[in-house]
């Protein structure tokens, strides 16, 4: 834990600020402070931060180019930005075994969401030209390799899958007996990807570097 400096944490969710609020007391840190903000527009303090982070929470921008400018805005002269994105869809398994699940034999019931698209910056050429536009430089992917783990056994995989967004619109598209037989097929494609680990899934990300 570093001792020296200090940092700020940011989300629009509440429920998360609470919950890193009640875990950094718990591990006893002093230096961390938080806010419930949209870090596409709020108004941080000029230059004031080395460092901005964030795992897998800037493909949900509405509009990426003024947000990654507004926390350009936040960071030192050469202060660094990081952040872990999604790769492609077809290159994570668990996308690729719950978007088959869902669509099924029912494949008129196509898997798509109007809501936010996880996958949005998962070309590499395309977060280079927002970033670049955005006023940052030095952009650079680490391509990353992880099991994703959804839960420690099939019930509690399935009850986080169904809050996915594009789960419920796709469920609610279904008629009862159509909706029954996808989360019929979402059960047996977890039970098969469960084991002494609990429910894993292959998954590709990048780590996205850039400096101001």
């Amino acid at each position: 834990m570093a001792q020296a400096g200090s940092a700020l944490g940011v989300d629009i969710s509440m429920p998360a600020i609470e919950r890193a609020r009640e875990l950094a007391e718990a591990q006893g840190v002093r230096n961390v402070t938080f806010e419930q903000a949209d870090a596409q527009v709020h108004r941080f303090p000029r230059e004031r931060f080395d460092l901005a982070i964030s795992r897998f929470g800037t493909m949900f921008f509405a509009e990426p180019v003024a947000a990654f400018t507004n926390i350009g805005r936040a960071l030192r002269p050469a202060g660094r930005l990081v952040m872990m994105v999604w790769q492609a869809h077809d290159r994570n398994e668990w996308e690729m075994a719950i978007r088959r699940s869902l669509t099924g034999p029912e494949g008129s019931a196509a898997v798509a969401s109007a809501g936010p698209d996880p996958f949005s910056l998962a070309d590499p050429p395309a977060v280079t030209k927002i970033l670049e536009a955005a006023g940052f430089a030095d952009v650079t992917f680490t391509d990353v390799r992880e099991p994703m783990y959804f839960g420690p056994d099939v019930a509690t995989a399935l009850d986080w899958i169904r809050g996915f967004a594009c789960t419920r619109e796709t469920l609610d598209r279904l008629d009862p007996a159509a909706a029954a037989r996808a989360l019929g097929r979402l059960r047996v494609m977890l039970t098969e990807h469960s084991g002494d680990k609990g429910v894993r899934f292959d998954s590709r990300a990048w780590i996205v570097t850039a400096r101001r």
